[in-house]
């Protein structure tokens, strides 16, 4: 070995540095405002719901094409995202996911019937898709490896925010203006200023490095060895691989290299996002429309449902506290599955407005430990040149699961079934994902990227 190779490279320069607000922090804030959104635009699902079936007359499998329609478009973003972020740049992706929502939230704001709604709530959602997965990927390459795991799940803190200001701006809205296009509009301004607030994030020096683009990779990497102070010393950029050209081949090979590098642990990924997110958005989906169904008045449904979400922010502080404590895979073992039956509970409390809300909270706080270490875990299962697109394609199997679920469950199991029965089985789905994940899926608390 000689003496350059014995030096350490660029990426693990970039693990070790020390943790700055001013310098990885200001990305985890900027990344994590994409997220709210994120958050902000699946809950404006469940508020719509109601308010659209008033508006347009619609039947529960009709409206349930409000929320399907969103998700399904965030399916195809994540999907498509995350590859593109793989392949021509984080910074790309990053700044170009929340124009296009910007731009189809208007769009959908001023529809004339459900049909076109529908269509614009597809795109908007499809630019929004792109959030997570390539928001996950670009803080997590950023972030000191000591402080990964808790960023990651801090990331998570955003959810719940944008949940709540979801509930609470359209109770306020709606009191006051009585106009379900005000719940959308209002969401726009905030949106285009963190897409203009994103433009000065420099591009994932791990993502060009993996790239070949090694003199833009060590300026970045100076740079931020300069600002945090850290320790400045001889380091190496590793061997330069190809970049390849954007294509749909490509965005199909990238789908074969995650199943490739590992099916075990990508069945463990796409099952655990498929089920426990499952469980989350059959809540924040139909929750308003079933307490106002129970009694509830609208506006207190929606504040119920902001509650609920509200609270969830205690879990992610939970969360990032025990993550590198205890582990990725214990927090899931147990929290996914508990959530799921406190589900269960409030479908069986429903009648009883004391009762259900405060299951409603605790299903809150629970579920918000689950998802943000979810989210950590995933995306620390792959190596640099698939981390987008394995968390992205894990994220559109769940998204799909969203989107569909909640239409099979209004339209077939909760008719048939019943509320509690239909939860149960979803419930059943997160205890065989969380068995999988315990026996073929490693864990990753203090591994180093790669």
């Amino acid at each position: 070995m000689t003496e350059t190779q014995r030096l350490p490279t660029g990426d693990q320069i970039v693990q070790e540095l020390p943790w700055r607000w001013k310098v990885q922090g200001k990305i985890f804030i900027i990344g994590g405002l994409g997220f709210m959104f994120d958050a902000w635009d699946v809950t404006l699902n469940g508020v719509l719901i109601p308010l659209l079936s008033d508006h347009w007359g619609l039947q529960p499998s009709q409206a349930a094409w409000i929320g399907t329609a969103n998700l399904i478009g965030m399916a195809l973003g994540a999907f498509v995202w995350g590859s593109v972020a793989d392949l021509i740049g984080r910074k790309v992706a990053f700044t170009a996911t929340l124009l296009v929502f910007s731009i189809f939230t208007v769009c959908g704001a001023f529809a004339p019937d459900i049909v076109w709604f529908c269509i614009f709530r597809f795109i908007a959602g499809f630019g929004l898709g792109g959030c997570v997965p390539v928001d996950y990927a670009l803080v997590g390459e950023f972030t000191p490896r000591r402080q990964r795991g808790r960023v990651l799940t801090a990331m998570d803190g955003w959810w719940p925010v944008g949940a709540a200001l979801c509930g609470f701006v359209s109770a306020a809205i709606m009191a006051t203006f009585a106009d379900w296009r005000y719940t959308m509009l209002i969401m726009v301004l905030p949106a285009l200023l963190v897409f203009w607030i994103r433009r000065s994030v420099p591009e994932s020096p791990l993502y060009l490095i993996s790239k070949g683009r090694g003199e833009e990779a060590r300026s970045i990497i100076d740079e931020l060895v300069r600002k945090t102070g850290g320790t400045a010393t001889n380091w190496r950029l590793p061997d330069p691989a190809a970049a390849p050209r954007l294509s749909v081949g490509n965005v199909v090979d990238q789908l074969r290299a995650v199943w490739r590098f590992d099916w075990k642990i990508t069945t463990a990924a796409w099952a655990l996002f498929f089920s426990i997110l499952l469980v989350y958005y059959l809540a924040l989906t139909w929750m308003p429309r079933i307490l106002i169904e129970s009694g509830f008045a609208e506006v207190r449904a929606f504040i119920t449902t902001a509650g609920m979400a509200a609270v969830g922010l205690l879990g992610v502080i939970v969360a990032a506290y025990f993550v590198e404590k205890t582990g990725r895979k214990w927090i899931l073992a147990i929290t996914g599955p508990l959530s799921a039956l406190t589900l269960v509970v409030v479908a069986l409390s429903v009648d009883v407005p004391a009762a259900v809300v405060t299951w409603l909270l605790i299903y809150g706080f629970i579920v918000q430990i689950a998802i943000p270490v979810l989210y950590a875990y995933v995306s620390e299962l792959y190596p640099t040149e698939l981390r987008g697109s394995g968390f992205g394609w894990a994220s559109t199997f769940s998204r799909v699961g969203a989107g569909f679920g909640p239409l099979i469950f209004v339209s077939v199991m909760w008719p048939y079934l019943g509320l509690a029965t239909s939860c149960a089985i979803a419930a059943a789905l997160v205890v065989i994902s969380v068995l999988w994940m315990a026996k073929f899926a490693p864990e990753t608390k203090g591994a180093q990227l790669h």
